[in-house]
């Protein structure tokens, strides 16, 4: 049977689940199913015989691209446009659940951030209108994460702290460890999924890097927007005065021909490195003798890939960087990684030398 987690909130497994839909329940109104599947027949052919009515509501898809998408949702994620977010639906007996279904695998490299919102999201109306059955396969590992990050951000727990709150209500949940990983980021992103964080930056080169070494095509809607093709200035009023004032970022030019190679929003950044400085720590420096960071300054930027750069995108594991417009050199990329001159290394790597680019505000 379900354990109760929260008020409202139930945590279970496919068992569980199918009890619900068959038969019904006095206290359960909502379903989040997070099968590898989100379709109801995952449940009928578990069940042999079964058969489960069903009324769909809509199917959303990442980007909002998908044909039956009414969200209007164009955030950016890692995930390519057609790939279905979740399907809703009206289901069970006199089809009185309303069921959302998200197709993830308990898989540790399954990308479980750019789920997260939408389940969270679903979890909240549904308390507020009835209570709600978050189930997986086993109850264990899909269920648990899900459930886990909607602690973490209601009550603003650790990582820690809300899985161990989580097994207090049922002792045997363990989210894989790809999953823990990705909780510890939304904990550092402040309990929320920032697209523009550092942190989501480098999870998403590690996911599309993950995907390139499958021997995974990756096409350039999984690319950053070339800014080079508009300077983007940012507006906003100030006050009840109606003034405006632009907000100015930072810009990488080719120090060729100055067109727009980066945005200060497309770097990924690292911590520095000890570089050629571990070697030299017998040698005497101005300042702290023994702090081998004093000089260390990264000689490149590294960035995200950009739809400019069409070496990448013909599926290259390495080559030059070249600029769009005047084909002058910028840099250099590999998928398996590049080490910084501070002594970082980058996996995946896409380097702009800054002796090749000026800096500028835009």
């Amino acid at each position: 049977m379900p354990y109760l987690v929260r008020e409202h909130l139930f945590i279970g497994n496919i068992s569980d689940a199918a009890e619900v839909l068959q038969n019904g329940s006095e206290e359960i109104t909502h379903l989040l199913s997070i099968l590898s599947s989100a379709s109801i027949s995952f449940f009928t052919e578990w069940r042999s015989g079964v058969s489960i009515p069903t009324k769909e509501i809509r199917k959303v898809y990442f980007g909002g691209l998908g044909p039956e998408d009414d969200s209007g949702d164009g955030s950016k994620s890692l995930l390519s446009p057609e790939k279905l977010m979740y399907s809703l639906e009206n289901a069970g007996k006199d089809l009185k659940l309303v069921r959302m279904a998200v197709p993830l695998r308990d898989m540790e490299g399954e990308n479980l951030l750019d789920y997260l919102d939408v389940c969270l999201d679903f979890i909240d109306e549904s308390r507020k209108e009835g209570a709600v059955l978050v189930h997986c396969f086993a109850g264990v590992s899909r269920s648990a994460a899900i459930i886990t990050a909607y602690l973490m951000r209601t009550e603003q727990l650790s990582q820690e702290d809300a899985l161990e709150s989580l097994r207090q209500s049922c002792e045997f949940v363990c989210p894989n460890d790809g999953f823990l990983e990705q909780l510890k980021m939304f904990e550092e992103m402040g309990f929320k999924v920032d697209h523009s964080s550092p942190i989501y930056k480098r999870f998403r080169l590690k996911v599309l890097g993950d995907s390139y070494n499958r021997g995974e095509r990756i096409d350039s809607s999984k690319f950053g927007a070339d800014p080079g093709l508009s300077t983007k200035e940012v507006t906003s009023e100030v006050g009840a005065t109606g003034n405006s004032v632009i907000v100015s970022t930072r810009a990488y030019r080719c120090k060729k021909c100055r067109r727009v190679v980066a945005l200060q929003e497309n770097v990924v950044d690292h911590v520095p490195g000890e570089g050629e400085t571990s070697f030299e720590w017998h040698k005497r420096k101005s300042g702290n003798p023994f702090n081998k960071y004093d000089e260390t300054e990264c000689s490149s930027i590294f960035v995200e890939p950009l739809r400019w750069m069409t070496t990448v995108e013909e599926g290259a594991l390495e080559g030059k960087l070249t600029c769009a417009h005047c084909e002058g050199r910028l840099g250099y990329f590999n998928w398996s990684g590049i080490q910084c001159s501070c002594g970082s290394w980058i996996t995946p790597a896409f380097q702009l030398h800054k002796s090749r680019v000026d800096i500028s505000t835009t």
